[in-house]
């Protein structure tokens, strides 16, 4: 078993690429759907692979080769994955994604994958409560909470 902060020096150690322990907590808890923040090697391994299709994903929607996920491109590459969010969603997105602070109005790597991890993640959890596929779910606090948080403290 490794703990996050190993996992993360493993991951930077394979790529140029550094990792926030954000990042890493989410792609953790993908794996094994709990905040124990330690995985085997059957996890580690799919970490890894992952990590190769959403660098594969992020240089498909990368169009000037920036380095960097602008708006249209960040809603492209949703679109793609099977998440359509409104303007004002990716507006939020993009603000809270921005390593600078929304400054650059664009998304990293790193944060690209802290961000749609962080979409696949509320959709499948909102999914769960929507069993009439409506778009529309009636959560209690407790299940809000227990749903949202995970996402928030990762």
């Amino acid at each position: 078993m490794i703990d996050d902060k190993e996992l993360q020096s493993a991951l930077s150690g394979f790529s140029s690429q550094s990792f926030s322990l954000r990042t890493v907590h989410l792609l953790m808890y993908l794996f094994t759907n709990t905040n124990v923040r330690k995985i085997g090697p059957k996890e580690f391994t799919s970490v890894f692979y992952s990590l190769q299709n959403w660098r594969g994903i992020f240089e498909r929607f990368d169009r000037d080769r920036s380095g960097r996920i602008d708006a249209p491109e960040l809603r492209d590459a949703l679109l793609d994955l099977g998440y359509s969010v409104s303007p004002t969603v990716l507006d939020l997105l993009v603000s809270k994604f921005d390593k600078t602070g929304g400054k650059n109005k664009a998304v990293e790597y790193d944060n690209f994958i802290e961000c749609c991890l962080t979409v696949k993640g509320l959709t499948e959890k909102f999914k769960e409560k929507d069993t009439a596929y409506s778009g529309y779910a009636t959560f209690g606090y407790e299940a809000f909470m227990l749903t949202v948080l995970p996402f928030l403290i990762a």
